[in-house]
């Protein structure tokens, strides 16, 4: 497992083609979301990136204060089906509070969360700060760290 987190700069074509794939495969292909893909913050995130053997299997990206909310923010966290269970998930999300903390401080994260995920968010230290909401047709919690 290589683990590794880069400016949206830093990246290679190929790695780019790579976040895009695990994207559209969780939340266009599984998901079914009705929006759009692309929103230009990833050209301000920092993406981090779990590779097995060449493929990208978990994805988070980072994003500085005041991009999304006033706090710092991860957001996009995809794991391809065939790694779920297998604690990639929980060792992202783990991974990716410890990288945000490393670039922009300690300090507040807000999230949008998908609801159903809400118990799994709370082990992190998340706390539901809002009603459900539909996005992308999906039922969502704004969740804080703080």
């Amino acid at each position: 497992m290589k683990i590794c987190c880069k400016y949206f700069t830093e990246l290679t074509l190929i790695e780019l083609y790579h976040i895009w794939d695990i994207r559209d495969e969780v939340f266009l292909e599984e998901q079914k979301c009705d929006e759009k893909e692309t929103d230009f913050k990833d050209l301000e995130c920092h993406h981090l990136m779990f590779w097995d053997d060449g493929a990208l299997v978990a994805y988070a990206r980072l994003l500085r204060p005041g991009l999304s909310y006033p706090e710092m923010s991860i957001g996009r966290i995809a794991c391809r089906l065939t790694y779920r269970g297998n604690g990639f998930g929980k060792k992202l999300v783990e991974t990716a509070i410890e990288e945000i903390e490393k670039l922009f401080g300690k300090g507040p994260i807000k999230i949008s969360a998908q609801y159903y995920l809400k118990r799994f968010y709370d082990s992190f230290g998340f706390q539901q700060i809002s009603d459900i909401y539909l996005e992308t047709g999906i039922k969502h919690i704004k969740m804080l760290r703080p």
